[in-house]
């Protein structure tokens, strides 16, 4: 597949998982074998927001996303830190120049020992634009066991640009696909009782226009808002916008 036919998938896929299955296996084919992209639109000055809200894309096996991301290792991580205040590109090889200047701190040094366990010893980080200073998205490329850094800054100096925009491309495409966090996903009554909240409905109305009691309604945004973790209605339709789960097209 070119990079013209691979965009053209991109631009048409119709779900993250197909999206995802192909976009690891493009990267394969420039020896980035373990992928971990993440997305949040909860970040504040202090916090990347709850992990649960987090979009987390990732072929890394359970071993590391258990240390990883279910431990907060990410937290402390160089590249994850770096990210933050960036844009653009990143060599791992930045990691090792920190450590030798004395640049981080003891818990990114514990995940730099982390990963070499895990035999994560040289990639890419691309970080992605922002206009909301509340969203960052970021995805590691992981060079396959056994490659170099060198060796992949090298083949980055000829493919680089293609596949800073390939995975641009990918990151935008994944915005406007539904996610449903774990545990958080909305039934097809709690998404169609927010949806006419969220076109300015009242109670009475949506019992109306669903056939059902108003009661029942309250059950169901109740619900809605239990499976979001918020306390209001209205943060429920936020959150579900965000996540794309409201006027989902069914299949």
């Amino acid at each position: 597949m070119t990079i013209l036919e691979y965009l053209h998938f991109v631009s048409g896929a119709k779900s993250l998982e197909e999206l995802w299955h192909t976009h690891v296996m493009k990267m394969a084919e420039y020896g980035f074998d373990r992928l971990i992209y993440g997305y949040t639109r909860f970040k504040t000055e202090t916090s990347l927001g709850d992990p649960d809200d987090f979009v987390i894309l990732t072929n890394h096996d359970q071993k590391y996303i258990s240390g990883f991301l279910h431990q907060g290792l990410y937290r402390q991580a160089p590249m994850v830190l770096w990210a933050l205040e960036n844009e653009g590109a990143c060599s791992w090889k930045k990691i090792r120049e920190m450590l030798e200047e004395g640049q981080l701190s003891p818990g990114s040094k514990q995940v730099i020992e982390f990963n070499e366990r895990m035999q994560l010893n040289a990639g890419y980080t691309i970080s992605f634009f922002s206009a909301s200073k509340r969203y960052k998205g970021a995805i590691s490329l992981a060079g396959r066991s056994g490659s170099t850094q060198a060796d992949l800054d090298g083949m980055w100096q000829e493919h680089g640009e293609d596949i800073i925009l390939m995975n641009n491309m990918v990151h935008l495409k994944i915005l406007t696909l539904p996610y449903d966090p774990p545990n958080r996903s909305l039934t097809n009554r709690q998404r169609e009782a927010l949806e006419w909240v969220g076109d300015g409905k009242t109670t009475q109305d949506i019992a109306l226009l669903m056939g059902l009691t108003p009661a029942t309604i309250e059950k169901h945004l109740r619900l809605a808002r239990s499976s979001l973790s918020v306390e209001t209605t209205a943060q429920a339709v936020l959150k579900a916008a965000l996540q794309n789960q409201m006027y989902v097209l069914e299949n």
